[in-house]
């Protein structure tokens, strides 16, 4: 099996990463497929929620991609900083765009939940603001990214963004507990959920989905990333008297 120093051989990374993008690409298609259909059609509406909890079954798994690649992101940046491996930087990159798409997606679905629920769009909840936050912290991350690639800067200030905010992931997770707010408490636990089966499951299916798709999207994006600054490197030696 190869060794992660071995991955990071970019043209290894590349030669397993180009089969393994559209294993993960369809893969959660049929799986997103299954869990939206079983969620719109086999699941009863909840007692208290009605209708509107079908939303969890796009809401859920964005929050949980909008935490989650950022903590991808940050062990992308400390494995650029300790290893010195450009390949780990091109990863943190490639996660930052879709990781703020479902931050805004986990935003725009939680207003259209709150508006039946909360009787409001928006409410300057703990657990909203936050994430509202991470949003904005992904956008800045971008633009910094940006801006390090644009001056020739060697990454370092991106990936110590990068780390940094991980601070806000506690924030975003634990808001429900540190603080009165409208927003439920943990619904899913590692030993008990508090969510009846029958949504449970097809919730399982949409998560994998989205993460597999998401994936596949950070794959595509590194070998995108790859082939351009191979392209480029190609044209500077050409360019050479």
């Amino acid at each position: 099996m190869p060794t992660l120093h071995a991955l990071a051989n970019p043209a290894r990374f590349v030669a397993l990463a180009r089969p393994a993008t559209p294993v993960l690409l369809w893969a959660g298609i049929v799986l997103l497929a299954i869990g939206c259909w079983a969620g719109l059609t086999q699941t009863p509406p909840d007692y208290l929620q009605g209708e509107s909890v079908r939303i969890l079954y796009i809401h859920v798994p964005s929050a949980w991609l909008g935490m989650g690649g950022w903590s991808g992101l940050a062990i992308s940046s400390i494995a650029f900083l300790v290893w010195r491996h450009p390949l780990a930087d091109v990863a943190a990159r490639a996660i930052a765009m879709p990781g703020a798409v479902f931050a805004a997606v986990c935003l725009v679905t939680g207003s259209i939940w709150g508006r039946p629920t909360w009787g409001t769009w928006w409410q300057w909840d703990g657990r909203l603001t936050s994430m509202l936050l991470l949003f904005f912290v992904y956008c800045g991350y971008m633009a910094l990214a940006r801006a390090d690639a644009e001056r020739g800067g060697d990454g370092r200030i991106p990936a110590l963004y990068g780390i940094a905010g991980t601070v806000l992931l506690p924030i975003i997770r634990y808001s429900v507990v540190w603080w009165n707010t409208l927003h439920q408490g943990p619904s899913i636990g590692l030993t008990r959920s508090s969510i009846a089966g029958s949504i449970l499951w097809p919730l399982g299916f949409t998560m994998a989905g989205f993460t597999l798709l998401f994936a596949a999207i950070v794959l595509m994006r590194m070998r995108a990333t790859l082939a351009r600054l191979k392209a480029e490197a190609r044209l500077r030696r050409m360019a050479r008297p």
